[in-house]
């Protein structure tokens, strides 16, 4: 396992330096034996294993790696202001100051390429004849990359709209990089989910827990088919997801905590919870970390930090693990999330998923057990209500540095929602509302009536249903919603918006460097 691990880290190095480094043709016809790269180390099961094993960690190394870039995805959109200010947020609060030298693009950037580059050597790798291996793994490594590069397209394309098209490795350096339009990306994202889920094993047949499954490429090629305007072929992939019987919503207490106070919905998202052989049932694809493992979490992963409050700011308020270790605020709802999306008996709006009253718990305080009653900015950082969906507290680590939470990144939940859109674009209401009533069931929330279901509600369903585990402004680009429900949601940052800002610039770092090439600016950004 050692042994495997080091290949992979070195596999990994060797895979993403190829899109940086030059070297001369007397180098690449070398026979290297001393040093391990993709010509030497994807040759047999042991090589791709490592590869692939990297490629997730290229993956799972995301937006949480920077302190504030998570926080992109939330701030400035119908769900979320800043708390805790960052210079990696800030034009997010006032778009007039979004533009192509905003220091989140290029980081959001590199990381899609990174990501579809290693993706590009293995999907090569696999092709190649001298390799030691069976069609079957062929096509089960080849299908892992399609997942991976696809995942990346995706965000890519709703993030800035049509992007370079780059299917084979970048062995050199180039400065001749041309946009495709986006409908050509997104239609590449669906022929690589296509192979994908034809090409990978379900959930009781994957090699490891934790590795992708075809009904993950599935639910992503839904949202693909979405964008495509192919709402019939969405509908049918989700189904074969909702039809598998793989996977069932969560309706009764499981796990560790199952006899303490709470409910099933926060059951799903406690610490020790997440994973399918825990007894997560709803679980289509998770992210596993572990505490004090090598390996076992993202470089610098900040959601718990992010999403929780900065409470220990208030004097009398201590770090303790009922509200989920120590949090930096940084994103903070807003009201209408906070006052107007929740129906009082929807069990997502229950004190074990979103925490709206604080006691003070420092021993030492006069007000110890006392409500925590503040006004002001406190109100804005340190104590607000927020989701618990990210609470996790490691004694060992009080500073609260990172979070080794496992990360559900699909969930049959959202799978549902998926297939009310799809029905919507079709013009079959009762159908939506009937798939959107499942979910508001298992919340015990009043059911939706057909007339009453339109896009904004549906988007209003998966705020309800998903806050903090998608990235909102990917769901909002792609519904073409984003300025709308800023103007109507964020009054803190609409008068700002334009409509030019339903996508992101381009880096400019991105433009320049391609001197051989025309990289062209999205409309409303300058040249």
């Amino acid at each position: 396992m050692k042994n495997c691990l080091y290949i992979c880290r070195i596999l990994v190095a060797g895979v993403l330096t190829l899109s940086v480094s030059s070297c001369s043709k007397h180098f690449l016809d070398e026979d290297l034996k001393s040093a391990y790269a993709p010509d030497n180390t994807l040759v047999d099961e042991l090589g791709f294993e490592a590869a692939s094993t990297g490629m997730l960690s290229v993956m799972r190394n995301d937006y949480g790696d920077t302190q504030g870039l998570l926080a992109t995805f939330s701030v400035g959109t119908d769900m979320a202001i800043t708390g805790q200010p960052n210079t990696i947020q800030a034009p997010y609060e006032n778009y007039q100051n979004l533009n192509s030298q905003t220091g989140s693009l290029s980081s959001i950037w590199n990381y899609g390429y990174k990501l579809i580059n290693t993706a590009n050597v293995i999907i090569t790798a696999s092709a190649n004849a001298k390799a030691t291996l069976t069609q079957a793994q062929r096509d089960l490594y080849k299908a892992e990359a399609c997942f991976f590069r696809a995942y990346a397209y995706n965000h890519l394309s709703i993030l800035f709209g049509g992007v370079p098209l780059i299917t084979t490795p970048v062995t050199a350096p180039r400065t001749d990089f041309t946009r495709a339009t986006e409908a050509a990306v997104i239609q590449q994202i669906i022929d690589d989910l296509t192979f994908a889920e034809a090409h990978l094993p379900d959930p009781a047949s994957v090699k490891r827990q934790g590795r992708i499954n075809k009904f993950a490429a599935a639910q992503l090629l839904t949202e693909a088919l979405l964008r495509a305007n192919k709402p019939a072929d969405a509908e049918a992939a989700a189904k074969r997801i909702i039809n598998s019987n793989f996977f069932s919503l969560i309706n009764a207490r499981y796990g560790v905590k199952a006899s303490q106070p709470g409910d099933p919905f926060a059951d799903m998202f406690t610490y020790g919870n997440m994973r399918r052989n825990q007894g997560n049932t709803e679980a289509i694809w998770v992210i596993e970390q572990q505490y004090n493992i090598t390996g076992g979490a993202s470089a610098f992963d900040q959601r718990r930090r992010e999403w929780g409050p900065f409470y220990v700011n208030v004097a009398g308020m201590k770090v303790c693990d009922s509200l989920g270790g120590r949090g930096i605020g940084r994103i903070r709802p807003t009201n209408w999330w906070t006052y107007n999306l929740y129906d009082n008996d929807d069990m997502r709006n229950s004190r074990f998923n979103i925490r709206r009253q604080y006691y003070y718990n420092d021993p030492a305080s006069p007000k110890y057990g006392q409500p925590v009653n503040v006004t002001g900015f406190d109100t804005i950082q340190n104590i607000y209500a927020h989701t618990t969906k990210w609470y996790e507290f490691q004694p060992q680590e009080i500073q609260g540095a990172q979070s080794y939470k496992d990360r559900i990144q699909m969930r049959l939940g959202e799978t549902y929602l998926l297939l009310a859109e799809a029905q919507f674009k079709q013009g079959r209401n009762a159908d939506a509302a009937a798939s959107i009533n499942v979910i508001r069931n298992r919340a015990h929330a009043a059911p939706v009536q057909p007339g009453d279901v339109t896009l904004d509600y549906i988007l209003d369903e998966r705020a309800r249903e998903l806050t903090a585990e998608e990235l909102r402004r990917l769901t909002l680009i792609r519904t073409n919603t984003l300025v709308a429900r800023v103007r109507k949601y964020n009054p803190k940052v609409a008068p700002t918006i334009s409509d030019f800002n339903i996508h992101l610039p381009i880096p400019q770092s991105e433009i320049d460097v391609n001197k051989d090439a025309v990289l062209t600016q999205n409309d409303g950004y300058g040249k």
